[in-house]
């Protein structure tokens, strides 16, 4: 359902004696879906960028097959974070127009209909070893139509990278950011680029690097004001902190 569409249905709701909120209330609850295990939200993306995303940790492929089906009907849409290729080899078999990321574990299915503005979204990376949040980011903002540009392993351990990037950068809405070990990326670029920098700590780097803490401590610490930082390896944030900041309050 788009906005015009959504607008409409509570105008006349209103004019039948509802309250807006009372209406918004009403249409929420038509888009919700018991299905015993899970209430699943067919209507979030009315509210929010994205819909409601399936998290298949801790979800038997029975539940994540049920729940995908729902929101494919609902939406038209539906996502998938972190699941195993076993299961989004599985998942694939299951629905035409699918697609699944094995790097970023991370599927779809559907498309989705809607309009981004801007010029897109530079996705940029210290390392290889950074490519599993990079990919999930990338697959969620491919699937929502918007443009993104791959900058992969140009960490500040090879300084010269940049150079040549740094106009293709520029060029773009926003920039995410992906660094583990010492995650100086985002504070290089943050003085940079003039756009919203959004960073994402990975878990990539030896001993002290904790799994990604040392980097998210780095990166909250960043002498580059401005800085938004995201939880540790998560892409899927940082795409829809990104479609936010593209599609502003509409």
């Amino acid at each position: 359902m788009d906005d015009r569409t959504l607008n409409r249905l509570l105008e006349i709701l209103g004019k039948s004696g509802f309250a807006p909120e009372e209406a918004f209330e009403l249409l929420n609850g038509a888009f919700t879906q018991d299905l015993g295990f899970a209430k699943v939200d067919g209507g979030r993306m009315t509210r929010t960028p994205l819909p409601e995303i399936v998290l298949a940790e801790g979800k038997t492929f029975g539940e994540i097959l049920e729940i995908t089906r729902t929101l494919l009907e609902k939406n038209g849409l539906a996502i998938v974070s972190r699941l195993d290729p076993d299961r989004g080899k599985s998942l694939l078999a299951e629905f035409r127009n699918a697609d699944y990321s094995r790097r970023g574990r991370i599927f779809t299915a559907g498309e989705y209909h809607g309009k981004t503005t801007g010029n897109g979204v530079a996705v940029v990376t210290g390392g290889t070893s950074d490519l599993h949040a990079a990919e999930e980011a990338v697959m969620v903002l491919e699937v929502m139509k918007v443009e993104t540009r791959r900058f992969y392993d140009v960490g500040v351990a090879g300084l010269h990278r940049l150079g040549k990037i740094i106009p293709e950068i520029r060029r773009m809405s926003v920039c995410l950011i992906f660094a583990g070990m010492d995650a100086a990326l985002p504070t290089v670029l943050g003085a940079l680029y003039g756009g919203p920098v959004i960073a994402v700590p990975t878990s990539t780097g030896y001993g002290t690097a904790l799994g990604g803490i040392s980097a998210l401590l780095a990166m909250l610490n960043s002498c580059s004001p401005g800085i938004c930082v995201m939880n540790i390896d998560n892409g899927l944030g940082a795409a829809a902190a990104a479609l936010r900041i593209l599609r502003g309050n509409r």
